[in-house]
């Protein structure tokens, strides 16, 4: 039997076109093929279930041949199969069904390559990107079906004769171009493999080893799964990654299909963050692992797995931004996620606390990126004191409220980015019991703008910013020990010893307890420019401007008096020793500035 045709669409270009599109992305097609024989597998499964598959289903599997000499790869199934009337169905007039529409819309246009394969129905076609023919032999699994075997040299002729298989199931051999010989190296075959049909449903063979797990732990119950198997699996996912903090298994069937577990993996620092370590399946199927829009932004840091049929294999960013279902899929996951968070917190506040400097910035960075996520966040939301005590924001404003409201009646929450440079500053606040949190992180610039508008009569503000009664002001003031006269010559002196445009000189009635001249980053200014270090967009010429630091004088330290005392001369001389003074308690002071320090330092004490 020998039967020739024509495949039945408007246009003679079509193959030129499917190659010209998808060549960027020709190495799916050994997805598409692969997957194609792990459907017909399991569609066998299915018709065996209900009887309708007579005799025995076998071990059902897909395998994966090269065979260099003829420049051929084989995919093979023992699957459903095909008549010859099914494949003139199926091969040549379903999966040509949109090609009028592809042709039209696609032939001239520039247009995004990475959804035509799965919005056309051209899956198997994809082949034609590496292959000049390409010939089906198939065996279907109805009774008294005969063996077919099609062949089409990608133009859009094809024949079909009587086919060789004598076994219920398919072949598609691929006669590999010239130009994507590259596809017989096994190498480069097994990389695909690797990437794309890792875990598929059905055992795929190649050089005679199964290359994949058919029964990821997605695809399987909680109750199931024990924590080495989440653990076991994230390391197969990422083989030398410390062990997760904790992990979400997703599973839901309805408004849509989803399955996957979520990692919140442990970092050193926040440099380690990487995105792109979450991937997307449709049914076991890899799709990609630039998951945005599917995944909220925040949640991009995570690492894990998201499974759902209601994705198409193939999509374009501007399909996944307008699909209903994936945006269904961003707030279940947002929801989902805060959820579990919350029950974590909940069931074990120590281990919560424990995994808080690891889990900050994901929590923090949603509370930025979704209000919704904040609504639920905020209960379990940490401040950390410098007292290494964790409080929730509630818990905070508890504790603090009575002995750091201003004047104003406003809360004044002061923190510390740096508890060891900052250190002399935070001794001061604890002087008068005051407390102090710490917001180190890379986020938390703008962690602490949020803060500030979601609270009411909330300020924060950073220890070292200014004095501490200046910080947290009060009625309560001390009074200064000096005349106006001296503090006027005072002013004077110490302007003399910095002599530095960028530093304001003050006097001010300070505690005895305090330093004899602290120097100050006023919040506005540092905050600003941290926030144009972390891309602030409008801060740039505030960020570009140099430091302006204010240099207070304690009126009411015995140092001043003495300085007082002096000519102005030794009075500058000792000035400048405690001005030099504060700005090493700061790690401000280097250099030659700092050798002349020293040896002022030396020369001072030899005269004592």
């Amino acid at each position: 039997m020998e039967e020739k045709g024509t495949i039945s669409i408007h246009t003679e270009n079509i193959f030129p076109i499917i190659k010209k599109f998808l060549y960027s992305d020709h190495e799916i097609f050994l997805r598409e093929l692969v997957s194609n024989a792990v459907d017909a597998s399991q569609k066998a499964k299915s018709l065996s279930s209900i009887g309708e598959l007579k005799g025995d289903l076998g071990e059902l599997k897909v395998t994966v041949k090269v065979d260099k000499e003829k420049k051929q790869i084989i995919i093979s199934d023992n699957g459903i199969g095909m008549t010859a009337e099914e494949i003139k169905k199926y091969i040549n007039q379903i999966a040509f069904s949109g090609a009028t529409e592809f042709v039209e819309r696609y032939k001239d246009s520039n247009a995004d390559k990475s959804q035509i394969i799965g919005q056309f129905g051209l899956g198997f076609y994809s082949a034609f990107m590496v292959a000049g023919t390409v010939e089906i032999d198939t065996l279907s699994h109805q009774d008294g079906a005969e063996a077919a075997h099609w062949i089409c040299d990608g133009s859009t002729e094809f024949s079909i004769t009587n086919g060789t298989r004598t076994e219920r199931g398919t072949d598609v051999i691929l006669n590999i171009a010239e130009d994507s010989e590259e596809f017989l190296e096994e190498a480069r075959l097994q990389t695909i493999l690797n990437k794309y049909c890792k875990f598929l449903p059905i055992p795929v063979e190649f050089n005679g080893e199964t290359i994949n797990n058919p029964n990821p732990i997605w695809t399987k119950s909680p109750s199931e799964l024990t924590d080495e198997d989440y653990k076991n699996f994230y390391k197969e996912l990422y083989p030398f990654s410390e062990d997760p903090l904790f992990w979400i298994h997703l599973n839901v069937d309805y408004p849509f299909n989803l399955t996957g577990i979520l990692y919140f993996p442990k970092v050193k620092n926040e440099f380690d963050f990487q995105k792109n370590k979450i991937q997307l399946y449709s049914r076991q199927v890899f799709i990609t692992d630039e998951v945005k829009d599917v995944v909220p932004e925040f949640l991009m840091l995570l690492h894990g797995v998201i499974d759902s049929p209601d994705i198409p294999l193939n999509v374009s960013r501007s399909f996944l931004q307008a699909d209903a279902n994936v945006k269904k899929i961003n707030t279940y996951i947002t929801r989902k996620v805060a959820d579990k968070l919350n029950e974590i917190y909940k069931k074990d506040r120590t281990a919560y606390e424990e995994k808080w400097n690891d889990i900050a910035v994901f929590v923090k960075y949603g509370m930025l990126s979704d209000d919704k996520f904040y609504e639920k966040a905020k209960d379990f939301t940490l401040l950390q004191s410098t007292d290494e005590k964790f409080y929730t924001l509630e818990e905070y404003r508890n504790y603090v409220q009575a002995n750091q409201t201003d004047k104003d009646g406003n809360l004044v929450i002061l923190y510390t980015t740096d508890p060891e440079k900052q250190h002399a500053f935070i001794e001061t606040a604890k002087n008068r019991n005051y407390d102090v949190v710490k917001l180190d992180t890379m986020i938390d610039p703008h962690f602490i703008g949020q803060l500030e508008q979601k609270l009411e009569k909330t300020t924060l503000k950073r220890v070292d910013a200014d004095t501490i009664d200046k910080l947290i002001q009060t009625n309560a003031k001390p009074e200064s020990v000096l005349s106006e006269d001296e503090t006027t010559r005072l002013k004077e002196l110490f302007e003399k010893a910095i002599a530095n445009q960028n530093m304001t000189v003050g006097v001010e009635a300070l505690s005895t307890d305090d330093q004899p001249v602290i120097i100050t980053l006023p919040e506005f200014m540092r905050r600003m420019k941290d926030m144009n270090r972390m891309g602030g967009g409008g801060m740039m010429m505030m960020g570009n401007l140099p430091d302006m630091y204010n240099v207070t004088i304690n009126a009411n330290h015995p140092i001043n008096h003495r300085i007082l005392k002096h000519n102005d001369e030794r009075g500058e001389k000792i000035a400048k020793q405690a001005y030099d003074l504060a700005l090493l308690s700061q790690n401000m002071l280097s250099g030659a500035a700092l050798t002349a320090f020293v040896k002022r330092s030396v020369e001072l004490i030899d005269k004592e």
